[in-house]
């Protein structure tokens, strides 16, 4: 899963909330996580409650499930004017009435109305242009997975949590769709071979030190390489830690 987030900025209430540890149950792989606050908007009961039991299960707060989008942005407003703002959205692309985009729709009004809120989405399959509204404009704080990825447990809970604190995860699917449209363009056509390589691997999520490991080639020369792709690329250093999101996003929007 796609994970841009370096050095993530997180509000005071999700810092205090963040010392907040859970931890899996004896046998089971160790599992310790930030604590977040969820509301889950899915028609499907049973897999609103499946996502619940995921969440709580994992000492995450599941503190409303809603079945349509109207229903998303009026429990949102309502938390908000309580001052129990969520730290993330997971919501279903395709909800009541008309199961076309209301889901997405409602994510993307939310990301507009409260930039600190977190919104994930889940799709059946990938749709590029609902991945790339909600790409459009801050590339903190959003996620687009499949809904096959919520069985890889770990993965989407480490997910859900990143998105929450500010960061950034697309389902490997939908990255494998948008670089196979951008490579069609010529915006990336100054970098060599190896440095659309290694955006490539950033885009899927990568480190620098995973990256290293999978072209088996040392830290130091991947460091050079993503300092030529964000220099190509005119990327500042006065940009911080955000041009490896702008670097990927030129990648996935050119």
């Amino acid at each position: 899963m796609l994970d841009l987030s370096h050095g993530r900025s997180v509000d005071a209430a999700r810092a205090a909330r963040a010392g907040e540890r859970a931890e899996s149950g004896c046998g089971g792989p160790r599992i310790v996580e930030d604590r977040v606050r969820v509301v889950i908007a899915e028609d499907s009961v049973l897999l609103r409650e499946g996502l619940t039991r995921l969440l709580t299960d994992r000492g995450h707060e599941v503190v409303a499930g809603v079945g349509d989008a109207q229903a998303l942005i009026k429990t949102i407003t309502e938390l908000d004017a309580q001052g129990e703002l969520p730290d993330v959205v997971v919501a279903d692309v395709r909800m009541p009435p008309t199961h076309t985009d209301e889901g997405v729709r409602a994510s993307v009004e939310l990301r507009k109305t409260h930039p600190g809120l977190g919104v994930l989405v889940l799709s059946q399959y990938v749709e590029e242009r609902y991945a790339t509204e909600l790409l459009a404009g801050s590339s903190r704080g959003v996620g687009y997975l499949l809904k096959d990825r919520v069985a890889e447990v770990r993965e989407f809970v480490d997910a859900v949590v990143r998105v929450a604190q500010g960061g950034t995860a697309l389902d490997p699917e939908v990255v494998a769709q948008l670089l196979g449209r951008s490579r069609k363009q010529d915006v990336l056509a100054g970098l060599t071979p190896r440095e659309r390589e290694v955006l490539g691997l950033m885009a899927e999520g990568r480190t620098n030190s995973a990256i290293a490991r999978q072209l088996v080639v040392s830290d130091g020369a991947v460091e050079k390489h993503v300092s030529n792709i964000f220099l190509k690329l005119g990327l500042s250093p006065s940009d911080g830690d955000h041009r490896r999101v702008l670097a990927v996003l030129t990648y996935l929007n050119s």
